[in-house]
């Protein structure tokens, strides 16, 4: 399978930025072709487009399933497995922010619940029970939001950030209007 120029430049970015996202390399390259890709790809073409063997672009396929970033679909008469992205990048940018918070926050949000049930037996512990506090309440703001966003169509999701800083100035009004105490 040839790939464009273009299309190589953003594989090689996505690879670079796989890490960042909480994906190695190979598998950022991998979702970078199948989601660039309009066709679905089986795991031959994938392999022959970014020159990377096979036995690695099929474990890149199990992960990128495990996070639910990929679809398998079956091509009539074709016995090969082919993978697509979903078209809509909210679906994509939901779907990873689903992922992430089960992998990052949700063991953190466990974690820091655990400890709040302790007793503290210092002023330390105290201290850091109120810190864990804080963390913990954030942290779950942080959930219940991306909750919500989780549920809103991808139309309202663009208006939502669009909204950006107007955000900010109606909060800035408010607290002119309504100083807190």
């Amino acid at each position: 399978m040839k790939v464009s120029p273009m299309t190589q430049s953003l594989i090689l970015h996505f690879g670079e930025m796989g890490s960042k996202w909480g994906l190695n390399r190979t598998l950022g390259q991998m979702y970078a072709l199948i989601v660039l890709t309009e066709a679905p790809l089986n795991a031959d073409q994938i392999s022959d487009a970014l020159q990377i063997s096979r036995s690695n672009v099929s474990m890149g396929l199990k992960e990128l399933k495990s996070w639910n970033l990929i679809r398998l679909q079956h091509i009539p008469g074709d016995r090969k497995e082919y993978f697509s992205a979903p078209s809509d990048v909210w679906e994509i940018a939901r779907t990873l922010v689903v992922e992430r918070r089960k992998r990052e926050l949700d063991p953190t949000l466990s974690m820091l619940r655990d400890t709040l049930l302790q007793e503290p037996s210092n002023d330390s512990d105290e201290y850091v029970q109120q810190r864990v506090q804080e963390m913990h309440d954030l942290m779950e703001m942080v959930t219940v939001w991306s909750n919500e966003l989780q549920h809103m169509s991808s139309e309202k999701l663009s208006a939502l950030l669009k909204l950006g800083e107007g955000i900010s100035k109606i909060l800035e009004v408010k607290d002119k209007l309504l100083p807190s105490k």
